[in-house]
């Protein structure tokens, strides 16, 4: 027989079907259908010796010897050793764990606990109960889940594999309570809104546009939360938040996941530095799941501890390109050629056909960003690029806007709400004219049921968008987006 890549694991696979029809062979159900244990792995580590207890678990560790053999079995709490003995278990029961069951298998426990000679708890197993008979070998048992590819697609072995793994998804359920506990204090109530919409309104992106067979009509999955929160505002409320999946039909990379989870936070009676001080209180609570005011990222320390520090953009635009920001706005719009013209002489690469917000963007990437590795806030965005803020009073190029950065990646994004339903209404149309001019696809779209809402009266709020997976990216340390998703977008895997 000529040996291929996959021969060894099909031979492995055969000869477990092989043990599954021997089990049951032998009257024995090897998937049954409950078991319950008295303590997790965790709780019997706490209890004295001569302490009866039932666990259960995967067999990680096996060391069969004559008539005596050492297991490990792990839960989702940790794992412990067990002692099995022909004389204790039975003969027949023996030659089953012997001869049958392996590393990868999930098995059932009872027994008293004592602590061996090298000073390790164990349990003393009295009963064994086959609880489920894997068939494939754990990855580190047969050739190792290294390709970080594979480590994404197949994500329930890196989680058996990889305890680090484990750990980020418990720390981002950590941050996802935290936030809501903090929320929830301060009177905002958790809510879900639509994620199928008949307009992608909230945000600049492109969309994934689905069929709805029963209304005939195309529908978007949802860009951003906010615009049902705040007619939830006009209604009433005083504060409103979701934590939620958000879809941008852009590119992908190590910072960008078509869909991706959002909390996104309005509260009435306050502003963009109302917001500021929200996230400060947010990374309070932060520095006890991490345990450290310090945290490494994309090569540097990052100190979480706030205050932070806040920066005007229109200054250290001034102080990083040279020019008044200005020069390159026009009202509420941009100066086109103005900012092409501070684009060349920065030697930043734009098309032809590359929208104003995107040049923008660029330069404020290359010049800015680079500086903003420890927590920062930068404050007083253009108008032009942030349709549903509030202007700063006397100026209307700017609005009230913040960005919080860390680690050189935006984590929040903050307003003070625009509220004037005929302001928001004439840049909704200025969006609309950079669609129809520039070929801007991200642009926001005109929202007439919106506008309509704001109409009935829209309380003075600030507003705040805080991204999920970039901020658990940011306190675990991880510079992809892919550690910090359980089943991120892969290329199909016949398109590798």
């Amino acid at each position: 027989m000529i040996d291929t890549p996959n021969s060894g694991i099909d031979e492995i696979v055969a000869n477990n079907y092989a043990k599954i029809k021997a089990i049951r062979e032998k009257g024995i159900d090897p998937f049954p259908h409950r078991f319950k244990p008295t303590h997790k792995m965790a709780e019997a580590a706490k209890c004295a010796p001569d302490t009866p207890v039932t666990v259960a678990g995967r067999m990680v560790l096996m060391r069969v010897m004559g008539k005596a053999s050492f297991a490990h079995i792990k839960d989702g709490t940790g794992k412990l050793q067990i002692y099995v003995k022909k004389d204790v278990v039975g003969e027949e029961s023996y030659e089953l764990f012997r001869k049958q069951l392996h590393v990868g298998d999930f098995l059932g426990v009872e027994g008293k606990l004592f602590v061996t000679h090298s000073g390790e708890l164990t349990v003393n197993a009295q009963k064994l109960t086959v609880l489920s008979k894997s068939v494939r070998p754990l990855p580190e048992k047969f050739h190792g889940l290294t390709d970080a590819e594979a480590r994404y697609r197949e994500r329930y072995l890196d989680l058996i594999s990889n305890e680090e793994a484990k750990d980020i998804f418990i720390r981002r359920a950590r941050i996802v309570a935290a936030l809501r506990d903090i929320l929830n204090s301060e009177g905002c109530l958790e809510v879900e809104t639509p994620v199928l919409c008949s307009q992608a309104g909230g945000a600049s992106a492109r969309p994934f546009i689905t069929f709805h067979n029963a209304y005939k009509n195309e529908l978007y999955m949802r860009i951003a939360l906010e615009l049902p929160l705040k007619k939830l505002l006009i209604g009433g409320l005083d504060g409103a938040y979701e934590i939620g999946r958000v879809f941008r039909n852009e590119g992908v990379d190590t910072r960008h996941n078509p869909e991706f989870t959002m909390l996104e936070a309005y509260k009435a009676y306050t502003d963009y530095n109302g917001m500021a001080e929200l996230v400060e209180r947010i990374f309070e609570r932060c520095i006890k799941i991490v345990g450290s005011e310090t945290i490494e990222y994309n090569g540097g320390k990052i100190n979480l501890k706030p205050p932070f520090r806040r920066l005007s953009l229109p200054e250290e635009w001034k102080a990083k390109t040279g020019e008044d920001i200005h020069e390159v706005l026009k009202g509420k719009g941009f100066n086109r050629e103005s900012l092409k013209k501070l684009a060349a002489e920065l030697h930043i690469e734009c098309g032809p056909d590359t929208t104003s917000a995107k040049i923008f963007e660029r330069i404020m990437d290359e010049k800015i960003l680079a500086g903003l590795q420890q927590p920062t806030f930068v404050f007083d965005h253009p108008t032009a690029i942030t349709p549903l803020a509030k202007c700063k009073a006397g100026d209307e190029s700017l609005v009230e806007r913040f960005e919080f950065f860390a680690g050189t990646e935006e984590i929040a994004n903050a307003y003070t709400e625009l509220n004037d339903p005929e302001d928001q209404k004439s840049r909704l149309v200025e969006q609309l004219r950079q669609q129809e001019e520039e070929n801007n696809g991200e642009a926001d779209i005109l929202d007439k049921d919106f506008i309509e809402a704001m109409e009935y009266g829209m309380p003075p709020m600030g507003g705040i968008g805080i991204g999920i997976d970039r901020l658990t990216m940011l306190l675990s340390g991880k510079p992809s987006i892919r550690e910090v998703i359980l089943f991120p977008l892969l290329r199909p895997a016949d398109q590798q």
